[in-house]
C-alpha cells in the first residue's frame, strides 16, 4: 500500500445486523489508522472507515438486540470501497432487499477485497459475489449455508477463509481476527500486532489457510 493513500473501508449496516459483526471490524480498522499515525506521523492513515445503509443518511438502522446505528452514507450515491465489509446477524431484511443485494454486487465489483462476517456470507452468495468460493460462517449456520448455496465450498472449524479477493469469517468475534488479518495483509504484521495490543485483544491467528501475498 502506498504511504500517500488511504484505503476506503465501507461497512454495510442493515436492520438486524449483529452489533459486534459491525463494530468489530470498525474498531480494528479505525484503531489501526490511529496506531499507524502514532508510528508514522508524517504518513497518511492507512484506512478511511465509513458505514453505509439502505436507510437515508441520518436515519437509524436497528441492529440486533435494539442498538441503533447511524450510517455515514445511504446506498444510493455511496462512495466506492477498496475494502467492503458485509456483516451478519439476522439477514432476513437485506436478503429480501433487491436494492441491497444489487448494491453489494456493484460495490464488490469495484473493491480490492470483499469480506463477510458470520452470516454475511449468505449476502455475498445471494448477491452473486461468492459463487463457488471457499467460505465460512457462524458454526450454527454452516449446514444452512451449504443447503441454500450448494456450489459454495463451506469450511468449518476455521476462524476465517482467505481466497485473496473474497475473505469470510466465522461468527461474531471471528470478524475481529479476520480484520486484524486484513490489516496484516494490507499494512503489515507490525501494525496488526500493535492494533491488537492497543485494543487489549488476544488475536487468534490460528487458521489452516495461509494468507496470500497482499
Amino acid at each position: 500500500m502506498s504511504d500517500s493513500a488511504s484505503l476506503r473501508v465501507l461497512i454495510l449496516a442493515f436492520d438486524g445486523v449483529e452489533a459486534l459483526d459491525f463494530a468489530g471490524p470498525f474498531e480494528v480498522f479505525t484503531t489501526a489508522s490511529r496506531v499507524s499515525q502514532r508510528m508514522r506521523p508524517d504518513s497518511a492513515a492507512p484506512f478511511e472507515v465509513a458505514s453505509v445503509a439502505l436507510a437515508a443518511a441520518g436515519q437509524p438502522v436497528q441492529a440486533r438486540a435494539g442498538l441503533q446505528l447511524l450510517a455515514n452514507h445511504a446506498l444510493a450515491g455511496s462512495p466506492p470501497a477498496d475494502v467492503l465489509i458485509v456483516p451478519g446477524g439476522v439477514v432476513d431484511v437485506p436478503m429480501a432487499s433487491p436494492e441491497t443485494l444489487r448494491w453489494i454486487a456493484r460495490a464488490a465489483a469495484e473493491a480490492k477485497i470483499v469480506a463477510s462476517v458470520c452470516t454475511g456470507a449468505f449476502l455475498l452468495a445471494a448477491s452473486g459475489v461468492a459463487t463457488n468460493d471457499a467460505v465460512t460462517t457462524h458454526w450454527e449456520d454452516i449446514a444452512d449455508l451449504r443447503e441454500r448455496f450448494p456450489s459454495l465450498d463451506v469450511r468449518e472449524g476455521v476462524r476465517w477463509v482467505d481466497n485473496g479477493r473474497i475473505v469470510s469469517s466465522a461468527g461474531i468475534s471471528a470478524g475481529i481476527d479476520m480484520s486484524l488479518h486484513l490489516v496484516e495483509r494490507l499494512a503489515g504484521l507490525e501494525l496488526a500486532e500493535r492494533t491488537a495490543r492497543q485494543m487489549d485483544y488476544e488475536w487468534n491467528r490460528s487458521n489452516p489457510s495461509p494468507p496470500p501475498s497482499a
